[in-house]
């Protein structure tokens, strides 16, 4: 009976780890305008919103790391020149009854990210990580250094014919195990190199972020306008919508709703 139930346990253990790996998958976000004039163009959907003749046009353009990339374009329609600044951009997160989410005890309010400060502080993350890999070379050293003299310390010993058998056992288990050691800290260095490697190219592509991408700090003149992406911090998995406002001088403010979707198919 027992052999009978083999087949059966194991034909559904794979099922039950699939089933884990699907709810485990990756959430993707996607956020799609819904108040103001919404149309669709090249298969996105984009609105705009107007408040004290300043015309704001805007999509989501895709979730980039930590972010959320919205595609925005601001117009002055005014007859003065208008200051914009892309880190006034607000965004609260709401629920399905469109109130704001309080966690614990205050609103989930988000600021987008000023590209001036975060490009300012690439110098300090290059460093960082180049001093970490100093680090690890230091480190990668001294392991080193402790192999060669363990293997220096086991050849010079007494030869191993000349002892009874746990000796000669012992003696090979302690060969084996620096060979592994001297394996472990080469695959050490590959490891440390290549993680330093993936990092560099992760920041060199926020740096060209910051200064190619996004939406750039200026004084828009009348009748001008200034387009690029604002980025936003990624809001509660929660929410239902996300409210951005973008202030006036006059104390008014654009306001632009989203509806915001988690997928677990990667977008195109």
């Amino acid at each position: 009976m027992k052999n009978k139930a083999l087949p059966i346990r194991f034909g559904i253990l794979p099922l039950i780890f699939l089933f884990f790996l699907s709810n485990c998958a990756t959430q993707y976000y996607q956020l799609r305008p819904v108040s103001g004039e919404v149309a669709q163009i090249d298969g996105r959907s984009v609105t705009k919103a107007t408040a004290d003749s300043l015309e704001v046009v805007a999509s989501f353009e895709r979730e980039d790391m930590e972010y959320m990339a919205l595609d925005i374009e601001l117009k002055n329609r005014t007859d003065r020149p208008l200051d914009i600044d892309p880190s006034n951009f607000r965004m609260v997160a709401l629920d399905a009854n469109k109130q704001p989410i309080v966690t614990p005890g205050m609103v989930d309010f988000k600021q987008a990210a000023d590209p001036d400060y975060e490009a300012g502080k690439m110098g300090y993350k290059i460093q960082r990580e180049e001093t970490r890999l100093k680090r690890a070379k230091i480190m990668n050293t001294v392991l080193a250094v402790a192999v060669v003299a363990a293997s220096v310390a086991a050849a010079t010993s007494s030869s191993p014919r000349s002892r009874n058998g746990r000796d000669i056992a012992n003696y090979y288990n302690t060969q084996n195990n620096l060979s592994l050691a001297y394996s472990a800290l080469q695959m050490k260095r590959v490891i440390d190199y290549g993680t330093f490697a993936d990092r560099m190219q992760r920041l060199d592509f926020e740096a060209y972020r910051w200064r190619q991408l996004a939406l750039k700090r200026s004084v828009v003149q009348p009748g001008q306008s200034v387009r690029g992406f604002v980025y936003l911090p990624k809001a509660a998995k929660e929410a239902a919508f996300l409210n951005l406002t973008y202030p006036m001088p006059s104390g008014s403010a654009v306001e632009i709703l989203f509806q915001q979707n988690l997928t677990k198919q990667r977008p195109q």
